[in-house]
């Protein structure tokens, strides 16, 4: 019988010493292939592609981006690790199927149990609902940023410079400062994602920062329009009308 392949495992950590940690366990199990290591997410998200990892080990408060946005940005699925020092993302970590949420210092004994639940699940397996026994759930809060893959680019927007967005399918027409960008992402999440104090829900299909907002007109029989500061106007529902009046 052949030996089963190895998992191909890529190492994220903005710590030089927290990578030779994990590259010194792992390299004493004979069923890990380490194909790599990153020290910040925009070398993480090219890297997965480029090495074909199965597994990431990865850290969540890094420089440039967080281990969340590297997978929220990956065009493959792929097993994940979380590894960091802090408890407090472990329910987000669990939403987005992370096989195992690992709180530094790890030992050899915790990472030995994570490749374990890995091999049982399968790489494409389903999602080990584990946390830590100790873990505090996150306190949500809106997003500061969005970010956007072209091809092996990365756009980064800041919320506050976002002037509309516009329901596209299961896409999402971001409009900022007169360049648009197109995500996967469907509307409803993108709205529950933003400060609900700043974006409004105008129509079903259009999502405003209330900022750029200039004025209301009227349309047709009925109907109302926004017209922001640069002059693009913005279709009103009733309920859309009522929304904006909530927020003058």
């Amino acid at each position: 019988m052949s030996a089963p392949t190895p998992l191909r495992v890529l190492l994220v950590d903005d710590e030089e010493l927290a990578r030779r940690v994990l590259r010194e366990y792992l390299s004493r199990d004979p069923g890990v292939e380490i194909v790599g290591e990153c020290a910040n997410g925009f070398e993480a998200v090219r890297a997965v592609s480029e090495t074909k990892a199965d597994l990431l080990f990865l850290d969540i408060q890094m420089p440039k981006l967080d281990g969340f946005e590297v997978l929220e940005l990956l065009d493959r699925d792929v097993a994940v690790v979380f590894v960091t020092a802090f408890d407090e993302h472990a329910i987000r970590a669990f939403e987005v199927h992370a096989v195992d949420y690992l709180l530094k210092p790890v030992s050899e004994e915790k990472i030995g149990r994570a490749l374990a639940r890995v091999r049982e699940r399968g790489v494409a397996g389903p999602p080990v609902s584990r946390l830590v026994a100790d873990a505090k759930p996150d306190q949500p809060r809106p997003i500061d940023r969005l970010l956007v893959r072209d091809g092996t680019r990365v756009h980064v927007i800041q919320a506050s410079e976002l002037d509309y967005a516009v329901a596209r399918d299961d896409y999402v027409e971001l409009h900022s400062g007169g360049k648009d960008f197109l995500k996967h992402q469907t509307l409803n999440d993108l709205e529950a994602q933003l400060d609900p104090e700043r974006f409004v829900r105008t129509h079903r299909s259009y999502l405003v920062n209330v900022e750029r907002i200039a004025k209301i007109e009227p349309y047709a029989k009925d109907s109302r329009i926004a017209v922001l500061h640069d002059g693009t106007q913005i279709p009103l529902s009733r309920s859309g009308y009522a929304r904006i009046r909530e927020h003058s």
